[in-house]
């Protein structure tokens, strides 16, 4: 990409996420993803009914009675999102690729993030992780992520997540949100990565996919691509029972994707590549508002 070109789709990024992060989003994001941590703020002398854990020997020692600390809720949050760059992110049948929905949803939660003064760093991942962008704040920091998504070639081409849910739990010591953004199509069982993960952070999973992922069309035969393992196979689109076949296994890895993340407690949002996204994301803020 020409850096020219390159300026120009970043500086359209900036301008339609920039402007729902600050006017459709403004307290949404606030509410649903504060602080979660707590900080030591002062001390002062004891008071009939405070919680004597919270006593301060070396204070109490030193006056002669008893203090207590006090603590308060620290407002900054850490953001790191997780963004699938795996093959079959190139696909897309409606209104874009699947990767440039991933795209718009990160930068639109990168300008969140910084207009509540967090930070945000993001991990690119395949089969690998690919590439990790530490967390940072300012607009210069999240405009840097913004030509990453634009540019980045990852080196693999399949996926998984127990990978990345790894790395993620190992390279971030403190408390964050973790925003997954994924397809999720991976065949191996990542379950104990995200209750681990999970447990230490505070996961959410924005699962993305388009309309023909979920049914064939009626159009005869039709070669298909895995875009991750690169197998082509002809199929007969004509078959019904073949297309019946296809939407009920879709289903069910769909049913079985919703079991995961609920037995894991995740919250998570099903993101269409002909849907409106702002939608979405607004009611995953107000369901944890």
């Amino acid at each position: 990409m020409e850096t020219t070109e390159l300026i120009k789709k970043v500086r359209q990024i900036e301008i339609k996420t920039r402007g729902l992060s600050n006017h459709i989003f403004a307290g949404e994001y606030h509410s649903a993803f504060k602080g979660r941590g707590m900080a030591f703020s002062e001390v002062r002398e004891y008071q009939y009914g405070d919680d004597v854990r919270n006593i301060d020997w070396n204070v109490t020692a030193r006056m002669n009675r008893p203090f207590i600390k006090i603590f308060e809720e620290e407002r900054e949050n850490t953001v790191v999102l997780l963004i699938d760059v795996s093959g079959s992110r190139e696909f897309g049948t409606q209104e874009r690729f699947k990767k440039n929905l991933v795209t718009e949803i990160a930068a639109t939660l990168a300008f969140s993030t910084i207009q509540n003064n967090d930070k945000i760093g993001v991990i690119f991942f395949s089969d690998y992780v690919e590439k990790f962008i530490p967390p940072q704040k300012g607009k210069k920091h999240v405009l840097h992520i913004i030509r990453e998504l634009l540019t980045f070639q990852p080196e693999h081409r399949q996926t998984s997540l127990n990978t990345a849910l790894r790395y993620l739990t190992n390279a971030i010591k403190k408390r964050c949100t973790a925003f997954v953004i994924s397809d999720f199509m991976d065949d191996s069982d990542f379950d104990k990565s995200l209750r681990i993960a999970n447990h230490k952070h505070d996961v959410v999973a924005l699962h993305i996919y388009d309309q023909r992922e979920t049914e064939l069309p009626d159009v005869g035969l039709m070669l298909l691509c895995d875009a991750e393992s690169g197998q082509q196979r002809w199929i007969d689109t004509s078959d019904e029972r073949l297309r019946k076949l296809y939407a009920s296994k879709w289903a069910e890895q769909r049913d079985a994707l919703n079991a995961t993340f609920a037995k894991s407690g995740v919250d998570c949002i099903n993101v269409r590549t002909d849907e409106d996204y702002v939608k979405q994301l607004l009611l995953l803020f107000k369901k944890r508002s």
